[in-house]
């Protein structure tokens, strides 16, 4: 048998598809800087949800788009990218010397069109979603996609195949680097990356993702140990990753019973940019597709709230997402994929698609990037923040020049300073969400009156619910969520926590305002415990009679030293509006909160901090955010202060 040029013979299975006319579907994996390639073939099988994937015994491979967003309700632009699978029927592992030996040795050819949102274009939807979105108190932080586009003429397997090579060969760091080919019914599915960061892994019950934010965009010299050290300095870079572990820990608190804990930071080092990463992680018995489907999509991508994120990435992104932002999710069963294996007995090992190229049907080639939008965001930073992401591949794959290559690159780990810049970063964080969990209460006795107190909390589309649930577990109740359209009585259970969401206080018109508003009255009339947090929080003092107005620059993501009552908390806010300690309006006579007569706590600023009076008690900040130090602390006392006890 004559050997194609290059072929070796010793690895079929890619000599096979090298050798493909592009008919054969086929996987290339070098998961986790490893020192092999694997390759995977077999056949091709859309599902319309997750929960329908295949696991029957075989591994599979699952390329998830971001459309998918919809299975819990989010709002997206619908482009009808399939959720397609690979299930595996073959597989080898090539020696990465061998593989790098016969891959197409340069990138096919291709034009570089630049661009589809100009970079002014950029600048404007940032400025918009900066004044627009964070500044109406959307949210905390948004991701917005743009796309780098380009064509060829090349066949998909040499276009992919070369693209897998040339992303070997120049990217550092990255969590996998992979090219993928499915062709299935419509277009096929063809794409090849190298992304730093893992989603979702599960290993034998344990969950664990990995948020990465912030980014050093390395001079075109190297990266030195002043750059690095700037960047650790840097507030924005500070707060962007807090953020994204705050929205990433409220799905480890559903996920996991224990609600995971925090282990990190790190700072990833690649070819052209360096991130900082913390590693979340809990246990879990959860399927792993429900496990995807309740950590839809990264907040490092999207947003956070991840809910409001959607609608506002729908608001301002010229074109739909495709796969960007969403996963290839690899399916592993325990025994090797020999003879049947159900859901518990598969692995997941799902990184995020981005520094990702596609190629589409006619020859298309586009890489998608995004940046962190913050309150911080400087419009023409976010632009070459964009132009950064996209650099490595783009560059990879001969779409933009390489670029002269520096002298010795630099370890940044190993700088002087580095260890120590990353350590400060823990002092801001809360010492339950780093400490190891266990399933008991933590902060209270048997004998404590919170101990067996039934709680609902309830869910105005922000998952700190998760969060406020595990800890209130922790302090000995029995906590659960329920969405704020879903509840049927709020008058039945011990405790009511009015959770925390996007949107203006002030607006009644807003069906879950008006909802917060007819439950504050329901419990405070039937005289039952209430505990409001953040934007109940407002509305409560709305309804006191202290007036509601935007802070003069949005609190999102700041931690800050809250006097509650007399004691000084560190506490973490995401906040855009305020209630004022000022004169109180004059009172409705039919208004039972403007008749307690709360009692506030405001900061320096005249904002307020918390209230309280008989049965009910609020708070602006976060206490179940990872950057609330004293958090736990000050929600038992609250707690106890509602349900009649004295405050310790």
């Amino acid at each position: 048998m004559s050997l194609r040029p290059g072929s070796t013979g010793r690895h079929p299975l890619l000599d096979r598809v090298l050798a493909s006319d592009g008919s054969l579907p086929f996987a290339l994996l070098r998961r986790h800087g490893g020192t092999e390639v694997e390759v995977l073939t077999g056949d091709v099988v859309d599902t319309d949800l997750l929960r329908d994937i295949p696991l029957d015994g075989a591994p599979v491979l699952a390329v998830v788009p971001y459309r998918q967003a919809r299975e819990r309700g989010f709002t997206v632009r619908d482009d009808g990218a399939p959720l397609r699978c690979l299930v595996v029927r073959e597989a080898e592992r090539v020696p990465l010397s061998d593989a790098l030996a016969v891959l197409p040795p340069e990138p096919v050819a291709a034009e570089p069109l630049g661009f589809d949102t100009p970079d002014d274009e950029y600048a404007g939807i940032v400025r918009r979603v900066i004044d627009d979105e964070i500044g109406q108190g959307a949210g905390a932080n948004f991701v917005v996609m743009r796309s780098f586009e380009a064509h060829t003429d090349a066949a998909p397997v040499p276009t992919l195949t070369s693209w897998f090579r040339a992303l070997l060969t120049h990217e550092v760091g990255s969590y996998w680097t992979f090219a993928v080919h499915a062709p299935g019914p419509g277009a096929a599915v063809s794409l090849a990356g190298a992304t730093p960061e893992r989603h979702l892994t599960l290993h034998d019950g344990v969950a664990r993702m990995n948020p990465i934010s912030g980014t050093y965009r390395h001079p075109a010299s190297g990266p030195t140990r002043e750059g690095v050290l700037d960047f650790l300095r840097d507030t924005k870079e500070n707060e962007e990753l807090f953020m994204v572990v705050d929205e990433e820990m409220k799905m480890m608190s559903a996920l996991c019973p224990d609600g995971g804990r925090i282990v990190g930071p790190y700072l990833k080092q690649m070819a052209r940019l360096s991130h900082t990463e913390y590693l979340l992680e809990g246990r879990t018995t959860l399927d792993p597709r429900d496990a995807l489907r309740l950590t839809m999509f990264a907040p490092t991508v999207t947003g956070s709230p991840m809910e409001n994120a959607c609608t506002v990435i729908a608001r301002h992104e010229t074109r739909p997402r495709g796969y960007y932002s969403g996963f290839l999710a690899l399916f592993e069963p325990s025994d090797g994929g020999a003879g049947e294996a159900g859901p518990a007995g598969y692995s997941l090992d799902a990184p995020i698609l981005i520094r990702t190229a596609y190629l589409h049907d006619g020859g298309r080639v586009s890489v998608p990037a995004g940046a962190t939008l913050v309150r911080h965001s400087v419009p023409e930073h976010e632009v070459a923040e964009t132009r950064a992401k996209a650099a490595g591949v783009l560059a990879s794959l001969g779409l933009v020049p390489r670029g002269a290559a520096p002298g010795a690159v630099v370890d940044l780990n190993a700088q002087d300073g580095v260890a120590e810049a990353l350590a400060v970063r823990n002092s801001h964080l809360a010492e339950f969400w780093v400490r190891p969990q266990d399933a008991a209460p933590v902060a209270t006795s048997e004998t404590s009156p919170l101990t067996g107190q039934d709680v609902l909390v309830i869910d105005h589309e922000d998952q700190f619910t998760t969060m406020l649930a595990h800890q209130l577990d922790h302090l000995g109740m029995n906590a659960r969520v329920v969405r704020w359209d879903a509840v049927d009585d709020v008058l039945a259970d011990d405790l009511v926590v009015l959770g925390p969401g996007p949107g203006d206080p002030r607006d009644q018109d807003d069906p879950r305002i008006a909802a917060i508003t007819r439950r504050i009255h329901e419990r405070v009339t039937a005289g039952r415990p209430l505990l409001a947090v953040c934007l109940s929080h407002q509305v409560l003092a709305g309804l006191a009679g202290f007036p509601l107005r935007p802070l003069p620059a949005p609190r999102q993501g700041v931690r800050l030293a809250a006097d509650v009552f007399g004691t000084t908390a560190a506490v973490g806010y995401y906040n855009t509006f305020g209630a004022r300690l000022t004169t109180v309006d004059a009172a409705e006579a039919d208004n039972p909160v403007a008749r307690l007569a709360l009692e506030p706590s405001a900061d320096d600023d005249g904002v307020l901090t918390a209230l309280r009076g008989p049965g009910v008690a609020s708070v602006q900040g976060h206490l179940e955010s990872v950057l609330s130090s004293d958090g736990i602390d000050v929600l038992e006392a609250l707690a106890r202060y509602a349900l009649g006890a004295a405050v310790r």
